[in-house]
């Protein structure tokens, strides 16, 4: 008599009849459906035995199911992707989430290389100067309107010129006489520091720092014998051929500021009205006396 071959779950014979293995133990089709097939993750219905079975992230799926949520279109030997839990062919993901090239027209397929600014994109290979229209790529550019430039073609092109060194000015510099200078370009005639963000003044067209423009052109202050710059208490008094620094304009003897009041020359010396008058009455008294 022959061991008994029955299914492990309904234990009817299997001898004669279709089985499955499970974990070695046999099963008869009903059953292995029952209790082992995926149920498909689009109709809802079991994979039964006979069913070509296919899965993605851990969810199973009817052939005949695994299909494109938009289009309908079969999955099974197509690019896809998932979207909010449906799946969408690579077609369909394009049309409606991807960008078109701002250069060809044609859509930035998901994955590939490309480029964005300012909410424009490009495919990587489109994104060209439009001077030497050789691929940007990672390197810097410049725009220009509509218009995008490498660095040198932009030089070239647009950036002005030092009117020292003739070399282009990308960014900073300083403008001296309506002309672009290097910071590093823009030096005292004399002592050749840099005049950048200091003061400075000017003899003919050369500019100098204020040191070497009060040691070589400044008037003397007639009082101090200090140059008169221009700069900080610099505002002077001229008269005939002598200058004074406004604090040193005071009268000689008494020391009164003469700012802005009248005054009377002596020689070398300015008098107020006060010690003016007790000068000559000073030269009176010396005249009678001799």
């Amino acid at each position: 008599m022959s061991e008994p071959f029955d299914c492990e779950s309904c234990k009817e014979s299997l001898y004669g009849q279709k089985y499955i293995q499970v974990d070695d133990k046999p099963h008869c089709v009903p059953c292995y459906d029952r209790l082992h097939a995926n149920t498909c993750h689009e109709c809802k219905e079991l994979i039964e035995h006979n069913s070509r079975e296919l899965y993605h992230e851990d969810r199973h799926y009817h052939e005949q199911c695994f299909r494109c949520s938009r289009c309908s279109r079969s999955l099974a030997k197509e690019s896809f992707t998932c979207q909010e839990d449906a799946l969408v062919c690579n077609n369909c993901y394009c049309n409606e989430f991807s960008s078109n090239c701002v250069a060809c027209g044609k859509t930035v397929m998901p994955g590939s290389k490309r480029l964005e600014y300012e909410d424009c994109v490009w495919h990587e290979e489109c994104f060209v100067c439009c001077g030497c229209e050789q691929p940007i790529g990672a390197q810097s550019f410049i725009p220009d309107k509509d218009e995008y430039y490498c660095v040198p073609c932009y030089e070239g092109r647009f950036a002005p010129r030092c009117a020292h060194c003739k070399q282009t000015l990308v960014q900073g510099g300083v403008t001296y006489r309506d002309e672009p200078w290097h910071k590093e370009c823009f030096l005292c005639t004399g002592c050749k520091v840099q005049l950048a963000g200091q003061p400075f003044t000017t003899q003919g067209e050369d500019p100098y720092c204020v040191k070497c423009f009060s040691n070589l052109y400044a008037q003397k202050c007639a009082a101090c014998e200090k140059p008169i710059t221009g700069f900080g208490e610099g505002k002077y008094v001229s008269f005939e051929e002598r200058q004074w620094h406004k604090p040193c304009f005071k009268c000689s003897v008494c020391s009164l500021s003469l700012v802005g009041a009248g005054f009377f020359p002596h020689g070398s010396m300015i008098l107020c009205k006060g010690c003016n008058t007790k000068k000559l009455f000073q030269i009176v008294c010396e005249q009678t006396i001799e």
